[in-house]
């Protein structure tokens, strides 16, 4: 894989995005991540997943600059990949703790959110769904993802706000569980995986399809509308405007 990395051992996997330096999502990373995650799926050797990043971004989030150079064709066609990879990723039958190196920005905040638990390092790294500061939506899963977690009243707040918040800021509105220190984080994720692969995974795994079947459910019936709303504010001049604006390149 060219932006995937994943790494098995002792019944655990690894599994590290590695694009560039803001770590941002397109086509090919979203094919990679999910092929990871089913392939993960299918190995009984493997009993709990670390999701992480590289350098100071867990994920920038969409690789802005690239899809402005796309068809609404083609990048409909995206979000519902990319829809689809949170979707599996919540109801992954393995525990899946996300260990968010950085920032953890849009699309990044999405992945983590899908995540059985998230730990956050402590330093200049920032958490949140930032769309409605650039003129964007949301999809429908990723507004249920935030109420799973947050709550209405405070999934209301984060998504009408547009904020990127701290790591104590996170920790406060439950969009994160744990706060550790940077040399710490991978040591702190591990040992929150443990707590869950120390389980019966049969027994984990009918247990979160339980709880989150209701959640997936809903999110089903309502993203495709979600998308193709997603996709004409995309595309509306005001938000095009804005969105040319940013510059941060993987």
């Amino acid at each position: 894989m060219t932006f995937v990395n994943m790494e098995r051992g002792d019944g655990l996997a690894t599994v590290r995005l590695q694009r560039g330096k803001v770590n941002a999502l397109n086509e090919q990373v979203v094919d990679e991540l999910s092929e990871c995650f089913r392939e993960l799926e299918a190995d009984p050797a493997v009993r709990g997943i670390l999701l992480t990043g590289s350098g100071k971004f867990f994920s920038f989030g969409f690789d802005i600059p690239e899809f402005l150079g796309v068809t609404k064709e083609d990048f409909t066609r995206y979000l519902h990949r990319f829809t689809r990879l949170y979707r599996e990723l919540f109801v992954h039958p393995r525990p899946v703790v996300a260990a968010l190196n950085g920032h953890a920005v849009a699309g990044g905040c999405m992945l983590a959110s899908a995540c059985d638990v998230r730990v956050m390092v402590r330093e200049n790294a920032r958490i949140g769904l930032n769309e409605i500061g650039f003129g964007s939506s949301l999809f429908a899963g990723s507004l249920e993802l935030l109420r799973f977690w947050v709550g209405d009243r405070r999934a209301q707040q984060i998504a009408y706000a547009g904020a990127l918040y701290t790591a104590e800021e996170a920790l406060a509105l439950g969009l994160v569980d744990v706060i550790a220190d940077g040399p710490g984080l991978l040591d702190e994720a591990r040992s929150r995986l443990a707590e869950l692969t120390g389980k019966s995974q049969l027994a984990f795994g009918g247990i979160k399809r339980q709880l989150r079947q209701p959640v997936l459910d809903e999110i089903q019936r309502r993203e495709d509308a979600s998308i193709r709303e997603f996709v004409e504010i995309w595309y509306s001049k005001e938000t095009r405007a804005q969105l040319e604006m940013i510059e941060i390149r993987p």
